[in-house]
């Protein structure tokens, strides 16, 4: 935990963890300031919970670190927010689940997976906003909600939970309640 804002002095309440660990040569100083301030080594990420209440100001210690068992029991159902697998460029049957042509291509060659048309002629003469067509897929901030707290592992500070994550594997997850 690095720092508590509250509705006095920030105009709103929050709380604002850090995680993993960061060479100090890499980190900005500002950054430095703020960690050392905390009463903690520099982190590599930086997040901010709003509307986070800390009803006894006293109890809360910066630099202290929060366990999962804390925070989670057994049996609890949680919401993962994490960044999706990023796929790269992809065309419209893989991005947004287009069906293709099939077999009926009546002779053409290389149309089986193409979008097909893209507005009409020469009114409006222009293509909609919003029109769905290739591009960048995944790499997208994605929440599954509803995931059952399985197992807590305290000595390794693990949280097993049932279904899927979204992410790559080592990817950062947000979990709440």
């Amino acid at each position: 935990m690095t720092q508590v804002k509250n509705l006095e002095t920030d105009g709103y309440n929050a709380v604002q963890l850090a995680y993993g660990e960061r060479k100090e040569k890499n980190t900005p100083k500002p950054l430095i300031g703020h960690f050392k301030k905390a009463g903690t080594t520099p982190k590599q990420k930086v997040v901010e919970f709003r509307d986070f209440r800390v009803e006894f100001e006293g109890q809360v210690d910066l630099g202290k670190t929060l366990e999962a068992g804390q925070i989670f029991i057994e049996g609890d159902f949680v919401d993962a927010i994490g960044t999706s697998k990023g796929k790269g460029f992809q065309g419209v049957v893989k991005r947004h689940g287009f069906a293709g042509v099939g077999g009926q291509t009546h002779g053409q060659h290389n149309r089986q997976r193409h979008p097909g048309s893209i507005g009409a002629c020469s009114w409006p003469s222009r293509v909609f906003k919003g029109m769905r067509m290739a591009g960048r897929t995944g790499g997208d901030r994605v929440k599954v909600i509803n995931l059952k707290v399985l197992k807590i592992y305290p000595e390794k500070n693990l949280l097993l939970v049932s279904g899927s994550v979204p992410g790559p594997k080592n990817s950062f997850v947000i979990l709440e309640k």
